[in-house]
């Protein structure tokens, strides 16, 4: 039974505050997608951890997310998104002091995945407390572009803030930074959020989050063993087995439920499908660039975290006015020019940075401006897309459905192109006579085993610069197919067009 209660208006300063309040929780779920990308080498030698292990680090942060987010949207419309984000605030502020502290790889995997379920609960409910307490159609524009645009500034600034507490603290830091930010959205959230309507009739299947998790795990698994250097073909048929029997297990499930925790029929409006694509596709961009980034130019250029983190700010210095400028100016612009327009600028700027990637800083830094400005103009709208085109009782479902985009679109970048970058480099390395066992597996085994053997570096540096450059192609090769199908999915979404399909509401 859906609550009688309808929530008061909110004042203009308390909807304003809320907003700050929701960007904190989502610029602290993004941070933690990107910050271990400058800590990973530093952590990696301090724990042990292999190759694989600082993968799964990496990895079990979004696949725990990914997992668990549809049923954590529907638990929204049923309890609450206010008492959603206040469950997920507390998870995640204790995970990260379990985090910060772990004294083996295992127990840091763990919590990450324990951060994981604390960002399920809060992720959606942000973008669904904006619906509800923003109830004028352009501040809600405006308001879902700044929480685009601190999706986009947060992952992009997690490089830069891992590298910053690095150079003062031990790593553990890049986790317990999270938790006076938790401590200030706990005290502020009572008091500014929105109650809203729950539903008590939603339930959350337990077993739709199993099919879906086992979905993604074994299509990781699968990505993981296919691109390896000496890939284990039982466990690659095993993991697509897995992949497959697991999505349709899910889908075949959704069809038979009377609620849901996903209603495939809103793929049928193609803005919401427009939407889906260009969060997936623009959070892959992102994470797939800074990733294998930070990685070079600390393994082969011998960056320190700080100035690699510095290096791919660049994406935010670019992001951050065109993010804000796309939600104001949408009901000027609508939506395929800032969607499929942003993508053709990032596509522009892939190229550029390809081009100066191992030969001009300039070049490349100029490249990831434009890439940023690309993808804030995309992000922007990506939400207005998702969330105004299904009706408001939807509006949990909506903003878990961006959030698997989102966390998917950065669990393939990692799992594909950090994978696919050491496949490269072990495939093309010609290290010299009498090179230390374990230098061919990894550049960043090689970078520990040198030591002052120029040549050993030399020989690896280039195998990997190749390898840096194949990615960039492959991305760049994504955002022009996605500034395509974008570009089609919107046709009839141009300039004067209402970008939701329930505007009057």
């Amino acid at each position: 039974m859906t609550s009688a209660a309808v929530p008061a208006p909110l004042t203009p300063a308390r909807r304003w505050l809320l907003l700050v309040t929701v960007s904190a929780g989502v610029l602290l779920i993004t941070l933690d997608n990107t910050i271990l990308y400058t800590a990973l080498p530093t952590l990696t030698a301090e724990l042990g951890a292999d190759a694989s292990e600082s993968l799964w680090i990496i990895n079990a942060y979004p696949l725990v997310m990914c997992g668990l987010l549809l049923g954590a949207g529907t638990l929204g419309d049923r309890y609450g998104h206010r008492r959603l984000f206040l469950t997920g605030l507390v998870v995640f502020g204790v995970a990260s002091l379990v985090a910060a502290f772990a004294p083996v790889v295992s127990v840091l995997i763990a919590a990450r995945a324990l951060l994981a379920v604390g960002a399920a609960c809060m992720m959606p409910a942000t973008l669904a407390l904006i619906r509800i307490g923003f109830d004028d159609v352009r501040e809600r524009n405006v308001a879902i572009g700044v929480w685009g645009s601190i999706s986009l500034v947060g992952a992009a600034l997690g490089p830069i803030i891992g590298g910053l507490l690095l150079e003062a603290f031990w790593w553990g830091s890049v986790f317990l930074i999270n938790v006076p930010v938790v401590l200030a959205a706990l005290i502020l959230t009572p008091w500014v959020a929105p109650r809203g309507r729950t539903d008590r009739s939603t339930r959350w299947d337990a077993l739709s989050s199993v099919y879906a998790m086992a979905t993604l795990t074994g299509a990781v698994f699968a990505i993981k063993q296919a691109t390896g250097p000496a890939p284990s073909w039982p466990v690659l048929a095993v993991s697509v087995t897995v992949a497959v029997a697991g999505g349709w297990a899910f889908t075949h499930r959704q069809h038979r439920l009377a609620a849901p925790v996903l209603d495939f029929g809103v793929f049928r409006n193609r803005a919401f499908s427009a939407g889906v694509l260009a969060a997936a596709c623009s959070m892959f961009v992102i994470g797939g660039v800074q990733l294998v980034t930070t990685q070079r130019f600390q393994l082969v250029e011998g960056f320190t975290p700080l100035q690699s983190g510095l290096l791919v700010a660049a994406v935010a210095v670019g992001s951050m006015p065109a993010a804000l400028a796309g939600g104001a100016s949408l009901h000027r612009l609508g939506l395929r020019t800032l969607v499929s327009g942003g993508f053709a600028v990032a596509t522009v700027g892939m190229v550029v940075t390809a081009l100066g990637a191992t030969t001009s800083i300039p070049w490349l830094v100029t490249g990831l401006v434009l890439t940023g400005a690309g993808l804030g103009a995309t992000m922007s709208v990506a939400s207005t897309a998702i969330i105004g085109n299904v009706p408001s009782r939807q509006a949990g479902m909506a903003s878990s459905v961006e959030e698997v985009s989102y966390e998917f679109g950065n669990l393939l970048a990692v799992a594909l192109l950090g994978s696919l970058a050491t496949l490269l480099y072990t495939v093309t390395v010609r290290l010299p006579a009498g090179a230390p066992e374990g230098a061919a597996d990894s550049m960043s085994g090689a970078a520990a085993l040198a030591g002052d053997d120029p040549d050993l570096l030399a020989a690896a540096g280039a195998a990997y610069d190749t390898a840096f450059v194949t990615v960039l192609v492959i991305v760049t090769a994504v955002v022009a197919v996605a500034a395509v199908a974008t570009g089609w999915l919107l046709r009839h979404y141009g300039p004067g067009t209402p970008a939701s399909a329930y505007e009057a509401n």
